[in-house]
């Protein structure tokens, strides 16, 4: 198909992603952890295309003057900057970390976690579903980090959730999606965005989840930990739009069996 035949859907800045009352062009999203430097980090980001960033409130300096500091590094003016309870493991801690944000000049936004397992990093849902309800009183547009549970995210998008970000597989984890046809039935029954969290490893992953239908994937350890993050954010923001695009197609049928691609009638002999 060439670029002038595109459908309007797979046209190039049409296909853009809705958060709230928030558009964003890219639906890659990518954290700020792990990089060995900042510049790298910045290199990565800007490689990936991605509008808007993570930080870990619980593991960063606030002090935006601090040259050391990962905030330093991060324009606001050109990355949306989501503030990330990571590493909280309690309702009290995630509301005191998301306040906290807020408070440090963060926006309304917050991306919530509440791990509720320390050796597998998986999220405690409880727990995640009383502190959204908690934070969206006090006013927060809040995207919930949660596991590949249908009733979950049901739930959450009920207590009035900007988003639901069920995981792929576990966090730094790399296996890619493990489960996806629980993330196309949580994609199938929730109007708010579905944002696939956690668990991708390489581009055939990012790829292979978007082609489920989901709105947008969120990363980091694949960029971060990669022997060339720059290289690799590339290749994340390509493999997106890929899998994006692949889903708007609508694949073939797959068959257990072999279709010849070229008419078996009217043949030359």
């Amino acid at each position: 198909m060439s670029e002038a035949t595109l459908t309007p859907a797979a046209e190039a800045g049409t296909d853009r992603l809705q958060i709230d009352d928030r558009t964003l062009d890219s639906r890659l999203i990518v954290g700020t952890g792990k990089y060995r430097d900042n510049d790298t980090m910045v290199r990565a980001i800007r490689a990936s295309g991605a509008e808007m960033v993570t930080v870990a409130v619980r593991r960063v300096d606030l002090d935006r003057s601090d040259e050391e500091g990962i905030l330093h590094h991060l324009d606001p003016n050109e990355f949306f900057l989501l503030a990330n309870t990571a590493g909280c493991y309690t309702v009290e801690d995630a509301l005191r970390y998301a306040r906290l944000a807020r408070a440090a000049g963060f926006n309304e936004w917050i991306k919530l976690e509440v791990i509720g397992d320390e050796r597998t990093l998986l999220p405690d849902t409880a727990a995640t579903l009383e502190a959204a309800k908690v934070l969206i009183a006090e006013g927060f547009k809040v995207m919930a980090y949660t596991n590949d549970d249908l009733i979950v995210a049901l739930r959450l998008e009920d207590a009035g959730c900007a988003a639901v970000m069920p995981l792929a597989s576990p966090i730094g984890s790399g296996l890619g999606i493990v489960n996806p046809y629980y993330i196309r039935e949580i994609k199938r029954r929730l109007e708010v965005p579905v944002i696939v969290d956690a668990g991708v490893g390489t581009a055939s992953d990012a790829c292979e989840t978007m082609e489920q239908g989901v709105d947008a994937v969120l990363m980091n350890t694949a960029i971060a930990a990669a022997e060339d993050p720059v290289a690799m954010g590339w290749a994340m923001r390509h493999a997106v739009i890929a899998g994006r695009m692949a889903y708007l197609a609508g694949r073939m049928p797959s068959r257990e069996i072999a279709v010849p691609s070229s008419p078996t009638t009217g043949m030359l002999d």
